[in-house]
This record gives C-alpha cells, structure tokens and sequence, in this order.
C-alpha cells in the first residue's frame, strides 16, 4: 500500500483582511506534494489576496500558513529566508526587468541567493530555459518575447532554485487561447516530469479543467471555501448551485 503524499502546503484557519476590512475567514485546506491545485471564486471574492498571504506578503488576522510544516507567519529572520526559497512566484505581469535578458532575469535569484561560479550559474539558467522551451531566446530582452514566452520566462526565474512550490497568479492572462494551452501543457509537465506542486489563482475555466487536480471554490458571501474537490466532478456534483452554474459558466 503506497504512503499518503506529504502535505507541502497548509493553510490552518486563515482569516484574512485589510484594517477593519474582513475578506476571508476561518480558511482551511492542504496541498500535498506533486498536485496541481486551483483557487477559484468570481471576482472580488478575494482569490489574489489569499495567493499574496500563501507566499508571506501580508500577514493574516488570524491562522498560519505552514510550508513543509514550518510556519510561514511565525518565521523570522534566516528561518523565514529558508521558508521562502523553498517556493517560487509567477506573477500576473510576468515581472521581468526589462533592460535584462531573458537568461539574465533567470539568473537573478541565483546572483541573489548563492555564491556559485558565474558559470555554474549560466549553466543553471540556460537549463531552466532550456525545460520551458526559450533556450534560443535566452539573448532577447523581455521586449522582444511575446506575451507566452515572457511568462515562460517568468517560470523559468521562479524554478532557478529548485523550488518544491511554485505559485501562479493568473498564469494565463493576456494570452490568446493557443498560447494559453501552451502554457497548461507546460504546467503539467513540470508536475508530472519534476514533481513541482502548483498552487494558483485563476478564472480561466480551460486551463482550470486541463491542468488542475484538485480546487477550492470562494464565496464572496460567506467569505469562505464553498466547494473543495476536483474540478469536473464539482462541476456536475457540487451541492451548491452557484457553484455547478460558475463551472458551467452559466449566467445566474
């Protein structure tokens, strides 16, 4: 009988908001290593501000946020740097530098965090391009990539340090469809060729039923998960209407 997967990613009775501005509560899930999971909700149902709490960029009202079982909000010092370089970020605008090239933006967590030889480090960063399909494109400044290969680029910056978590913050938007299918193959393999788990935030359905294993589904109302389980089998099963008719993109 094969050993239950370690959970890489707790999120323990987060209740999260700005000031006196309450937007989620008593939040709870797990994300075990090698899985692809999802974060869904119609807009202002607060899906990026609970990403921005998952990667440590506010703190929560209430609850913790565990990596490896190592409390994020707890964590201080060297032991929150440790915590932190255990995950990687794509972010919705890509963020690129743009008077750097594509191999240099790569490069940049390495010139950050390690002390390796400037050759090791050029090795490492041409062969994270190389896994996301820009290697000939290594030269070119952001400005000269197309939307996808930026975000290729992106992805190929935030697994530089051999992350065991990578988060995406909308991963596909801006993109035409083809080029967005793309970017789901590509997720994929990652996950299966390289066991990286995935945690992201998105409201493209496609992409969501193509890549995603598992889902948690936010109510604005409530402010918590409504619906938590795999993406097709919600879609036709959940118990709450909203949620079958979101899936369904169905108007209300």
């Amino acid at each position: 009988m094969s050993e239950p997967a370690k959970i890489l990613i707790e999120a323990r009775d987060l209740t999260i908001g700005y000031g006196d501005r309450l937007i989620l509560e008593q939040i709870n899930f797990q994300v075990p290593r090698g899985e692809v999971f999802a974060i869904l909700g119609p807009s202002g149902a607060g899906k990026s501000t609970l990403l921005k709490h998952l990667i440590g960029l506010h703190k929560p009202m209430q609850g913790d946020v565990l990596i490896s079982g190592k409390s994020l909000v707890q964590a201080e010092g060297e032991e929150r740097l440790r915590i932190l370089q255990r995950f990687g970020v794509l972010y919705q605008g890509s963020a690129l530098f743009g008077s750097l090239t594509a191999v240099e933006n790569v490069r940049l967590p390495l010139d950050e965090f390690t002390d390796l030889p400037e050759l090791a480090k050029d090795f490492i960063a041409l062969s994270k391009l190389r896994l996301v399909g820009l290697e000939a494109a290594a030269t070119k400044l952001p400005a000269d990539l197309s939307g996808g290969m930026q975000k290729r680029a992106a992805i190929a910056r935030a697994i530089v340090m051999d992350p065991c978590v990578l988060f995406l913050d909308e991963p596909s938007a801006g993109l035409d469809p083809i080029t967005s299918a793309g970017l789901d193959a590509l997720i994929r393999e990652l996950a299966r060729g390289l066991g990286i788990t995935f945690v992201m935030v998105t409201h493209e359905l496609p992409s969501i039923y193509a890549v995603a294993d598992r889902v948690v589904v936010l109510d604005p109302k409530t402010r918590r998960i409504v619906a938590e389980g795999a993406p097709l089998w919600l879609r036709e099963h959940a118990t709450q209407p909203w949620v079958r008719q979101f899936l369904n993109r169905e108007v209300t």
